[in-house]
Formats: C-alpha cells, sequence, structure tokens
C-alpha cells in the first residue's frame, strides 16, 4: 500500500544528482529502496488498478541504474518514473500516462512525447474526417482538468480548410496533459494517489484516443 513519499526521498534525490557515483550510491542503497523504490512500485500498483480490465496495457516502473549501453557519464538517474501504456516496441512513439519524481518535485498526466510522422498524418486524417469528436474531446478534457492540452509545435504548420483546427495541424510531438507539484505535505500522505489516480481517470479518453494511431 502506498503511504506517500517522504522528506527522505528528496534528501535521496538532491544527493544522486551531487553525487552521481557508485561509492555514494551504495552508502545510500537502503536509503533509495525504502524512501523511493518501494514508494513507487506502490503507488505504480495502486494506479494501474482502472486498467486491469483494459486488455493491452502494462505497467513500468524504473529504476536508477542507467542503461550501460547508452554511454552516459553518470551510472544512476536522477529521476524515477511509473508509466501505463500499451505494449509497445518503444514508449516514447506512443501515448502513456505516467508519474515523475524529481529533485524538485513531481509531475503527472498525459504525454505523447516523439510520435511517428505516419501517427500524426493519420491523426490530421482522423480530426479532418470528424471534427467535432476531437474538439469536443479537447474541450472536456481541459474542462475537467482545468489544464490546456498543449504540444510542440511545428515552425511551419501543416495546412487546413477547418480554422478550428489549425492550432492541432500544426502539433508536432511533446503532446501533454500534466501537473506539476513541488516537494512539500501534499506529496507525503497517501492522498497523492487518490490524486493522481482522479487525474489519469480524467485522461483515459484522450489516452485512449491516442492510442488509436499507433503504427
Amino acid at each position: 500500500m502506498f503511504t506517500g513519499f517522504t522528506p527522505e526521498t528528496f534528501d535521496f534525490l538532491w544527493g544522486i544528482r551531487m553525487n552521481n557515483n557508485r561509492d555514494w550510491f551504495m552508502e545510500h542503497k537502503s536509503q533509495y529502496v525504502k524512501s523511493l523504490y518501494e514508494p513507487m512500485k506502490a503507488l505504480g500498483t495502486e494506479l494501474f488498478q482502472p486498467f486491469l480490465n483494459k486488455s493491452g496495457n502494462l505497467l513500468k516502473v524504473s529504476r536508477i541504474y542507467r542503461d550501460a549501453r547508452l554511454h552516459h557519464p553518470d551510472p544512476y538517474k536522477e529521476s524515477l518514473w511509473i508509466c501505463i501504456r500499451q505494449d509497445v516496441e518503444w514508449w516514447a512513439e506512443n501515448p502513456c500516462l505516467y508519474f515523475e519524481i524529481r529533485p524538485e518535485g513531481v509531475s503527472y498526466g498525459f504525454f505523447l512525447w516523439h510520435p511517428r510522422t505516419a501517427s500524426m498524418e493519420d491523426f490530421r486524417k482522423r480530426i479532418t474526417d470528424r471534427p467535432e469528436e476531437f474538439l469536443s474531446l479537447i474541450r472536456s478534457t481541459e474542462e475537467k482538468t482545468g489544464l490546456p492540452v498543449s504540444a510542440e509545435c511545428y515552425k511551419r504548420p501543416k495546412l487546413t480548410d477547418n480554422p478550428d483546427l489549425a492550432p492541432f495541424f500544426a502539433w508536432k510531438g511533446q503532446i501533454g496533459c500534466v501537473i506539476d507539484e513541488e516537494p512539500g505535505d501534499n506529496l507525503f500522505t497517501p492522498e497523492l494517489a487518490v490524486r493522481v489516480r482522479n487525474f489519469f481517470q480524467t485522461l483515459i479518453p484522450l489516452y485512449d484516443y491516442f492510442n488509436q494511431f499507433k503504427v
């Protein structure tokens, strides 16, 4: 059961940022497991409950160790994340619901980082054919969350005859609807899991919509 993070969680995250080496990590490994890794696994289990009956979805909980094949100079990550997504080859090309914790705080929500060009072409065809379906989804999501659905845009937007769709024809990637929270008592109680889970529930229609455009 998730009981919340603690000040020690952020002490460790700041510590690994300032001391990203094996000696420091091994001295603080028990702190990592107790205050960061185990709570993240517990949080992931609670967040995944609504998806148990949604076929094709899986839960990923990252670990602190970097992939040595990437030849990164630092052996450890400075953040941990939870990702709910479809069982796909590369997560970055597909939509996900995520929670990430880092020294500065947490962020969570819907994100599609680097969709394939063909996926975005299919997306533009779909919203052209059924504009109100998509516009209604965006309006509903933004009204319920109180947050914008935003994206990285092309410098030269794709063209459309529908002015209502023009902002979305400019979308290139990094499509998201995300909450950021700073460290504090708001992260140190079990209520955090409830808050994130409720936010994920609101974002499921957006998540399901973009899962149609996998290639």
